[in-house]
C-alpha cells in the first residue's frame, strides 16, 4: 500500500515553480498540460490543474483564497528557519513562525494556492515525547 498525494491548483506552472523551489522537489513526469508528477518525498505529489469555479468534492465550487481544511500537509524539516524562508521566498505566507512544541518546533504556513502547510522539526524523541 502506499499514499499518493494530490494537490489541486488553478496555475500549474506557478504550483511546480512554488513546489520545487520551496521543498526541493523535482519534476518526475507530465501528464498533459493539467497535471505534473513532483518526486523527491517518500510519496510522490501530483499537482493538478482545476481552475476556480469548477465544481470539487460535496458539489462545492473551488476557491483558492486561504481555506482551512483537516487534511494538510505536514513537512518534517532539518532547519525550520531555513525551510521557513525558503517557502517564503517561493510564495508561501507565514501564518504563524517557528514556535516551540513538546516534539521540536512547528511553524504554520499557507501556499501560494489557500494550502496549508505546517514545517515541523523533530527535536529529542519527537512525536515519542509526546506518545502514551
Amino acid at each position: 500500500m502506499s499514499v499518493l498525494i494530490n494537490i489541486d491548483v488553478p496555475d500549474l506552472e506557478a504550483a511546480v515553480t512554488f513546489y520545487t523551489n520551496a521543498f526541493g522537489l523535482q519534476v518526475g513526469r507530465r501528464f498533459g498540460e493539467d497535471a505534473v508528477e513532483l518526486t523527491g518525498w517518500p510519496s510522490p505529489v501530483y499537482l493538478l490543474r482545476k481552475d476556480a469555479g469548477t465544481i470539487g468534492a460535496a458539489g462545492q465550487a473551488r476557491t483558492y483564497e486561504r481555506h482551512w481544511t483537516p487534511v494538510h500537509l505536514d513537512v518534517a524539516v532539518d532547519d525550520i528557519h531555513g525551510a521557513t524562508a525558503r517557502a517564503v521566498n517561493a510564495g508561501a505566507r507565514l501564518e504563524h513562525a517557528a514556535a516551540p512544541a513538546p516534539y521540536g518546533k512547528i511553524a504554520m504556513l499557507a501556499d501560494p494556492f489557500g494550502h496549508g502547510i505546517c514545517l515541523i522539526e523533530f527535536i529529542g524523541k519527537g512525536y515519542d515525547a509526546i506518545a502514551s
